[in-house]
């Protein structure tokens, strides 16, 4: 295919100036063709205090460890599986084929966390999940504790029976010993994560021990793949070994793992009765639509820009940025959520023949199907969301993926967890009705365990992570993308050691300040700005003076000489505004919702005295002040405004009837969209009727 345009050539040009002395990030892109800019080490940045300082204070100091406690529990059963795996004791395997995967996620969160605070409490705990992991890994770097139980019980078995054992996890490149006979026991997702698990371990502790077991599972991929790549393909739901393929790359530079990573994305659709929820009913080359189930779709998508990232091929930009565009502008919600639907019938893969009617499940639907209270809007599509709009925004530069990533951090990843850092969501709906007549699948309130736990371990790691999303660098340049009180230390090439003491109250306020705190002698040097589209008229001054500083791309660029002293401040002004969709959004026609600067705000029954969520509209004109509160023990800006009171009677046994006449002003009080269902059992809604 061809591969260079004179567009992709300006970007390789561009990403060859992005060297900086840098590597050990979040996503290693320092020495990646295609990549504009790269991470900053993950111990460079640490949360020094305002709403990320306090956050980061929750998750190392209770979520790591409560749900270190929920791995031990009889409930979850996830680190008795590898007790069990590793010969430590003997008993049977429980709960669902992806725990070892929901593990691999949380160990890589308590990993972030070290790497910022050296907790040596941590390190213990790491240390003795990593030692069952490594007696469980079979020598050909298979690890996936179901297979493992069964073999392992099946050679004490055997011993007690005085049989052959030799025979029993020998084979390799074949669908046998359970290893790879279905698809839905989500073994190379399993992988996916003990390969990134290792990776970020190292990168936070210099250690190799779970690293090596990631080497080995890569090792086992590559081999699998070579042997057999119909199973290979077969077996790709929720691919998270995509993304981890090109990072073992990046880390070891071997290219047979981004060789293998290569032919993983091509090989999709060679699945004989592939699906639209699985997005292998075609080849992905041939895919400019989202499809499907929303965490596989965005976790494919998220691994196909990983390897656009090394390899430049612009067919595959072609298929992303038309997907992308398709998810932001037709198929996504205003909190950057992803997958409308539970349940329903695929739109691109139906031809009305009874047994070719495909079923997609907790799924993208068609453009502009977007319902409030039967919203799916799992977290981990959410956060694979943002992993795709990251690594976007690492290939281009361009800012309007820094919005979504803005965007999913604050309105559908921090909803998953709860404000003490112990109870989690699965679903993310914009509305909670108690008169809603039916049952949906998960519940309506946070709890410390769902039967399907993939997503708590996965919202916290990327909680656990979010200082690493911070900064970026490129050649004697800094990117700031998100903002909160945190100080920088790194190093630039041309530059030396640098260190950026960065104070606000973002998200609350637009006022943030960056100092130089560390630089020897006077070095030129570019400051990048994210300026998120929710602001306008954005300002910058350096030492108390007034600077014009161009926006391009969504960042506001400093280009000066520095030294240590140096202020920049940058302004930007945070206004209440009131949102509206697009008219073909049928569920949000005559509605509107609420954001000030990133957050989207929700309405509470909790504020309300009583007084039905149904019942309250919104003026379009309406004035709103902000009101600082507490809600469990958590900061927020809360904003009230007048409102109108509908007094509807119950609609109880009634479907349509003529428009009420008792109307009248009330207070209201809206809280961010994050922090609802925090005080107990409530109703919720995010969407209001609008008064014109």
């Amino acid at each position: 295919m061809k591969k260079t345009t004179m567009a992709m050539m300006l970007m390789a040009a561009m990403a060859a100036n992005t060297a900086s002395a840098q590597n050990n990030g979040i996503t290693d892109t320092g020495n990646s063709k295609y990549a504009v800019m790269n991470s900053t080490p993950i111990t460079a940045v640490k949360w020094t205090g305002g709403f990320w300082g306090d956050w980061f204070n929750v998750l190392s100091g209770t979520s790591v460890q409560s749900m270190w406690e929920t791995w031990q529990s009889d409930q979850s059963h996830g680190f008795h599986n590898f007790l069990v795996a590793s010969g430590e004791k003997r008993g049977r395997r429980h709960g669902p084929p992806f725990h070892d995967g929901d593990m691999y996620k949380w160990l890589e969160g308590v990993a972030a966390v070290y790497a910022v605070n050296k907790d040596p409490e941590l390190e213990k705990i790491m240390d003795r999940f990593i030692g069952t992991i490594v007696k469980s890994q079979r020598e050909d770097g298979y690890l996936h504790t179901p297979v493992i139980v069964a073999e392992l019980n099946k050679r004490l078995q055997m011993q007690e029976n005085g049989e052959d054992q030799t025979v029993v996890g020998t084979a390799v490149g074949k669908a046998t010993d359970g290893a790879f006979g279905n698809k839905l026991n989500f073994e190379t997702y399993n992988l996916g994560h003990l390969i990134t698990a290792g990776i970020i371990h190292k990168r936070a502790t210099g250690k190799n021990t779970l690293y090596d077991c990631g080497v080995k599972a890569a090792d086992f991929l590559c081999n699998f793949l070579d042997n057999n790549p119909e199973e290979i393909a077969k077996n790709a739901v929720c691919p998270s070994h995509y993304m981890a393929m090109v990072e073992i790359y990046r880390e070891t530079g071997n290219e047979r793992y981004i060789k293998a990573a290569k032919k993983m994305i091509d090989i999709r659709g060679s699945v004989p009765d592939g699906t639209d929820d699985n997005q292998d009913r075609e080849p992905f080359r041939e895919q400019y639509t989202a499809r499907g189930h929303s965490v596989r779709a965005n976790y494919l998508y998220a691994g196909v820009a990983d390897v656009y990232l090394e390899d430049g091929e612009e067919q595959l930009m072609k298929n992303l940025t038309s997907i992308w565009d398709d998810i932001v502008n037709r198929k996504m919600y205003i909190n950057g959520a992803c997958g409308a639907l539970y349940d329903g019938t695929s739109p691109d893969g139906t031809d009305y023949k009874p047994d070719n009617i495909q079923k997609v499940h907790q799924s993208y639907g068609r453009p502009y199907q977007l319902p409030h209270s039967t919203a799916h809007n799992e977290t981990c599509a959410n956060i694979g969301n943002m992993f795709l709009n990251w690594r976007l925004l690492q290939a281009t530069g361009d800012g309007k993926y820094c919005d979504l990533v803005e965007n999913c951090f604050y309105n559908s990843i921090m909803p998953g967890i709860s404000l003490d850092g112990k109870r989690y969501f699965y679903t993310n709906p914009l509305r909670i009705s108690a008169d809603l007549p039916y049952k949906l699948r998960w519940p309506k309130e946070r709890t410390e365990y769902i039967s399907c736990f993939c997503c708590p371990p996965n919202t916290l790691r990327t909680l656990c992570e979010a200082q690493d999303y911070a900064y970026s660098v490129g050649k004697q340049t800094i990117f700031v993308n998100l903002y909160g009180e945190n100080e920088l230390k790194t190093t630039l090439d041309g530059i030396g050691n640098i260190t950026l003491k960065q104070e606000t109250d973002y998200p609350w306020d637009g006022a943030v300040k960056l100092t130089v705190a560390e630089l020897k002698g006077k070095k030129q040097m570019t400051v990048k700005l994210h300026v998120p589209a929710w602001c306008d008229n954005a300002t910058v001054t350096v030492n108390g003076e007034q600077v014009a500083a161009e926006t391009s791309n969504g960042y506001l660029t400093v280009e000066r000489i520095w030294k240590k002293g140096d202020v920049l401040t940058l302004n930007m002004p945070m206004e209440t505004k009131i949102m509206e969709a697009n008219p073909l959004v049928e569920e949000s026609r005559g509605q509107v919702a609420v954001q000030r600067g990133p957050i989207i705000y929700c309405l509470e029954s909790n504020d309300l005295q009583g007084v039905s969520i149904d019942d309250i509209a919104l003026p379009v004109n309406a004035k709103f002040n902000t009101v600082e509160t507490m809600i469990d023990g958590s900061r927020m800006m809360a904003l009230e405004t007048t409102a109108v009171n509908r007094n509807e009677q119950s609609w109880k046994g009634v479907l349509y009837r003529e428009v009420g006449k008792q109307k009248a002003d009330t207070k209201i009080r809206l809280i961010p969209y994050y922090a609802w269902g925090n005080r107990g059992k409530s109703e919720m809604t995010v969407w209001l009727p609008a008064v014109y």
